[in-house]
């Protein structure tokens, strides 16, 4: 039950912001929102509100911004159609950059939740070389052998270019007051690595989780970038590729391991959203965009009804994805 009500959580954070992001700049460009759906299917629930149908759907997979002459050209000025080419642009992109911000504030949260490490430390062992230098708990190193340390990466980098000779020089703030020591690592045998004793401090103030959060989330995007070429080049196959059926085993994995890392997984899925929302198939936003560059490149020949024809063959491959890929979830809960 609680992985069931995660699963839904998280597609409602993912739909509702991408949704709302279209509709939000597309009224801004005086376009008319006809329907605003959360959830596909049968409808369960609708209330109109100006010009807008706001509607609830049985199945939470998905859902819609309806505008008016989006799919076909409406001689109206607050139809999408008749909008500009940057103002079209706009509003498609307006979904992607929800999941992007989406995704950061989700990450803020898992780093305010489980902490992130400084430079200060956490802890220094007794009759360690740190110790016997006069490091205490609390001090904050700033440099290593003339350079900077900013972060633990940094001071563990300082640490480890050690080669075994003579010392290190550390330079370490505690309080107001800023000292430089020396100290003779010793190698560790079961790490395989020379070491001083000590370990990092953890904070959970607001801004540091804000200002680290970028940096996470290029990791999290350089790793997904890196799983869709594996998958694109063989190196991958799609037994690793889960769908909505899949992220329900995953959704409950990662719920085992805590909060940080369920809105971890949910930072992933929705940057892995905007990634796959930009590219250029039709149905997608980003095969919308391509077919607006292509209209202006090509100086109006690509006209709306190749673009119809085009999206109609991009919704069948993608449902034609969707349902192999719903397959192989099944195959792989079962099997």
């Amino acid at each position: 039950m609680k992985t069931a009500i995660l699963f839904v959580v998280m597609l409602l954070v993912l739909i509702i912001p991408h949704e709302w992001g279209h509709m939000t700049v597309a009224r801004w460009c005086g376009v008319k929102i006809l329907e605003f759906s959360v959830g596909m299917g049968p409808l369960i629930f609708k209330k109109k509100k100006g010009d807008t149908q706001y509607s609830v759907r049985l199945l939470p997979l998905g859902g819609y911004c309806m505008m008016e002459g989006e799919e076909e050209a409406v001689d109206s000025e607050t139809s999408y159609s008749s909008k500009s080419y940057p103002q079209k642009i706009a509003i498609l992109l307006a979904g992607v950059t929800m999941n992007v911000i989406i995704a950061f504030v989700a990450v803020t949260i898992a780093l305010c939740v489980s902490g992130v490490v400084t430079n200060s430390l956490g802890s220094v062992l007794p009759d360690s070389p740190a110790a016997a230098a006069g490091l205490r708990e609390g001090d904050t190193i700033v440099m290593i052998n003339g350079e900077k340390t900013d972060t633990w990466e940094a001071v563990y980098d300082g640490i480890g270019s050690y080669n075994g000779s003579g010392s290190i020089e550390i330079t370490y703030k505690r309080g107001s007051e800023t000292e430089t020591v020396s100290v003779v690592p010793e190698y560790n045998d079961e790490y395989k690595s020379y070491m001083i004793g000590i370990s990092a401090g953890v904070t959970r103030n607001v801004w540091e989780c804000v200002r680290r959060a970028p940096s996470a989330m290029w990791e999290l995007s350089t790793a997904m970038i890196e799983g869709f070429k594996m998958l694109f080049t063989g190196q991958a196959g799609m037994d690793e590729v889960a769908g909505p059926v899949g992220l329900v085993r995953v959704v409950d994995q990662a719920s085992d391991y805590g909060f940080a890392s369920y809105l971890t997984l949910l930072a992933l899925v929705s940057l892995n959203l905007a990634l796959f929302n930009l590219l250029p198939i039709p149905g997608l936003d980003g095969g919308k965009i391509f077919f607006i560059i292509l209209k202006i490149i090509s100086g109006g020949r690509i006209n709306d009804d190749m673009e119809y024809k085009a999206t109609v063959a991009g919704m069948v491959l993608l449902l034609a994805l969707f349902v192999i890929i719903t397959m192989n979830d099944v195959k792989n809960l079962f099997g």
